[in-house]
């Protein structure tokens, strides 16, 4: 049964149209605290979902998987500091309180600056007004605000703990000039999954981060397929271009790699951000832009013969026969 994460109708479209600019694994950076008595800020930037260890506990209280401060006595709040994975324009938020039952931070409000060197002079623009926070719960929040930013500044009220932090927006692109060769699907230029056969294992988001693979864990791998067929994912390109080379990494997948693995591609200009059904139907039918190939263990596997002549195209299907694992795609290709 394919995952389509947008038509859950427990999350809004905005977290599916963009990226995790807070995202650790991507390179978001905790920078500054009032508070990290508890927890430090950098746990609440982490990829893999908030845990709850029980009995778990450090030399100051029960340890939590998420940013605390101690409590206030003084009358004031606590606030950090945190530097985006890219510069982008936001389109919301996720303040997630897991596990933060009796001791979650009962309300936030978040400021941005496009000020990419920190100093006494930076000036703060409110992107997120004060807003009510449950206990042991995700947080939805939409951004209306349609400039570019670097950094943000997170107030909690008065005290407490935020387990994850998610900020969905779209990365700023650098200028690009005389057809530049990019990744067109990585995700610090915008690329972004929108649906998928199986991810059994590992963190499929990381098939589109940057660098390779620490381990097994750090990409994609479905389960071994007992059925006939094989395993698939719908990307959504940063921007529109024309591909030039495709790399497959399957570092450290040495016994459980694809043997082959194929890609289709369409250019799916007036579709928009949404994700439908019809959207994963229509995937199998778009043109082959790399035919079935041979991949093996432990390797980058650079095709840069072999792609079919195909124009500008905005959506991309890589498909995995029958199964297995692979660490990083790169969709190489000149936007435009």
């Amino acid at each position: 049964m394919p995952t389509i994460e947008s038509l859950n109708p427990d999350t809004p479209l905005f977290s599916h149209a963009g990226i995790n600019l807070a995202s650790a694994g991507l390179g978001a950076v905790a920078v500054s605290a009032t508070d990290e008595f508890f927890a430090p800020l950098e746990r609440m930037l982490q990829d893999a979902d908030p845990v709850f260890i029980e009995g778990r506990f450090d030399d100051n209280g029960k340890w939590m998987d998420g940013w605390e401060t101690r409590r206030r006595r003084d009358g004031g709040h606590d606030f950090a500091v945190i530097r985006l994975a890219a510069p982008g324009r936001i389109l919301g938020f996720d303040v997630d309180t897991r596990h933060f039952t009796g001791n979650f931070a009962p309300a936030v409000r978040i400021e941005a600056t496009p000020d990419r060197t920190l100093s006494g002079q930076t000036r703060w623009t409110e992107i997120l007004p004060h807003k009510a926070l449950g206990p042991d719960a995700h947080h939805f929040f939409r951004s209306d605000s349609a400039e570019s930013w670097t950094h943000l500044r997170m107030h909690i009220y008065p005290d407490g703990g935020v387990a994850r932090l998610r900020v969905f927006g779209i990365p700023e692109m650098d200028p690009v000039s005389g057809g530049q060769e990019i990744d067109l699907a990585a995700a610090l230029n915008g690329g972004r999954i929108l649906a998928f056969s199986d991810a059994h294992y590992g963190d499929y988001n990381r098939l589109l981060a940057p660098g390779r693979g620490r381990d097994m864990g750090d990409g994609w791998e479905t389960r071994r397929r007992r059925e006939p067929g094989h395993d698939w994912m719908v990307i959504a390109l940063g921007t529109r271009g024309t591909v030039t080379r495709v790399e497959v990494d399957t570092a450290h997948f040495k016994g459980n790699y694809p043997d082959r693995c194929a890609l289709q591609a369409a250019d799916m200009q007036a579709f928009g951000d949404g994700l439908t059904s019809a959207l994963v139907t229509d995937s199998m039918f778009w043109k082959t832009l790399l035919p079935e190939t041979a991949l093996g263990p432990d390797a980058i596997h650079d095709f840069r013969t072999g792609l079919t002549g195909m124009g500008p195209v905005t959506h991309v299907r890589f498909n995995i026969h029958p199964d297995g694992g692979v660490s990083r795609l790169r969709i190489f290709g000149t936007p435009g």
